[in-house]
């Protein structure tokens, strides 16, 4: 994957997380005006064209959100889109020779965010048991249904999942070394937002960090070319 395709890749994939989150502040009419101009923008990166000028505009809405909700209200997911967005604006904006520094910052950040919540989920007693994962979904305060809530039962299957999670949490780092391995280990990480966006209702990571798994692999190709 050449440069130029990691970064395009990434910038139809956040244009995406930005149109899904966009979309649900237009039924809340306090939020319907701010977020239609994202919604518009998001758009506009989608197709392409102007791309750095749509880049720039979508970062300083990025501010009045911030200002507008005094910090990123909706936690990991939003500040991840904040990343990629300032990482793509710097990509387009500095000069050729340092177009390729922020999207290795990404990869970085990127690899880091798993292993970092794999490592401080394996130190927790409760994780390694897999009780964590059971209170998630017996205690979780999203609107989540009751068979759901009664996954918290599978005792058995919640302990695998626990160290399958953590495991590919930690490990990710380590599969820049093979291609089929990386490419399977994106799938798997694909899965477990998806899963949490199924179950849990944690639908705004899904795209977001799909985001930036073309970072991901243009790192990868450097690594190996190198």
């Amino acid at each position: 994957m050449s440069l130029e395709a990691a970064i395009r890749a990434t910038e139809i994939l956040l244009a995406l997380a930005f149109l899904q989150s966009s979309a649900e502040h237009l039924r809340i009419p306090a939020d319907r005006r701010l977020f239609l101009v994202r919604f518009l923008l998001s758009a506009l990166l989608l197709c392409g064209g102007v791309t750095a000028w749509v880049l720039l505009a979508l970062t300083g809405h990025a501010l009045a959100v911030l200002i507008r909700f005094g910090g990123p209200y909706n936690g990991g997911s939003d500040r991840m889109g904040m990343l990629i967005l300032a990482m793509l604006t710097l990509s387009h904006h500095l000069p050729d020779d340092l177009a390729e520094m922020p999207i290795v910052y990404l990869a970085a950040q990127t690899l880091l965010s798993y292993f970092m919540a794999g490592w401080v989920k394996v130190i927790n007693p409760d994780w390694r048991r897999g009780q964590a994962l059971a209170d998630v979904f017996r205690f979780s305060a999203y609107p989540v249904s009751e068979a759901t809530r009664r996954w918290a039962e599978r005792r058995r299957l919640l302990f695998l999942v626990s160290w399958l999670v953590m495991g590919l949490e930690l490990l990710l780092p380590l599969t820049l070394l093979s291609p089929g391995l990386l490419v399977g280990a994106l799938l798997l990480a694909a899965g477990f937002h998806l899963s949490n966006a199924i179950f849990l209702g944690l639908n705004r990571f899904v795209w977001v960090w799909i985001a930036t798994y073309p970072s991901l692999f243009w790192v990868q190709a450097q690594i190996l070319a190198g």
